[in-house]
């Protein structure tokens, strides 16, 4: 992780060819006006980098991961944490944490292994563009 990477704010990894997660990035950043959220796509060095800090970078992840200080969520519990960040009518899905961690990614881990094939597939990660280019860590 670069040195002059903002730590202070939480860091969403995505999958930067994926049309979902990707989308899931272009839902996020309108809902966060405040810009708390910084993102980098799992292949990038950053995020390679931080998989490897966190002692993730063996664990085959394809999907969402949140790092917010010392705290790493992936899956399921990434999404329901970054929704509960966001607040509001997100936080709606913060009663889903009481169900059981294997159901949920259950449901989560169909979704991501058919994602490419529902959602398609990109030939290199979203190129941020404007206001936004300084939150994306990879640039």
């Amino acid at each position: 992780m670069p040195e002059d990477s903002p730590r202070e704010h939480p860091i969403v990894l995505f999958d930067g060819v994926c049309n979902l997660c990707s989308g899931f990035v272009q839902f996020l950043l309108p809902r966060d006006p405040d810009g708390k959220f910084r993102f980098a796509s799992l292949q990038s060095d950053v995020g390679t980098a931080l998989l490897a800090e966190h002692g993730l970078e063996d664990h085959g992840l394809d999907s969402v991961v949140l790092i917010d200080g010392d705290d790493v969520y992936v899956k399921s519990a990434a999404v329901l944490q970054i929704a509960s960040m966001l607040g509001g009518i997100y936080a709606i899905a913060r009663p889903f944490q009481y169900l059981p961690r294997r159901l949920r990614d259950w449901g989560y881990d169909v979704v991501a292994a058919n994602r490419y094939r529902l959602f398609g597939k990109k030939e290199q990660c979203m190129l941020p563009d404007g206001d936004v280019r300084s939150r994306f860590l990879d640039n």
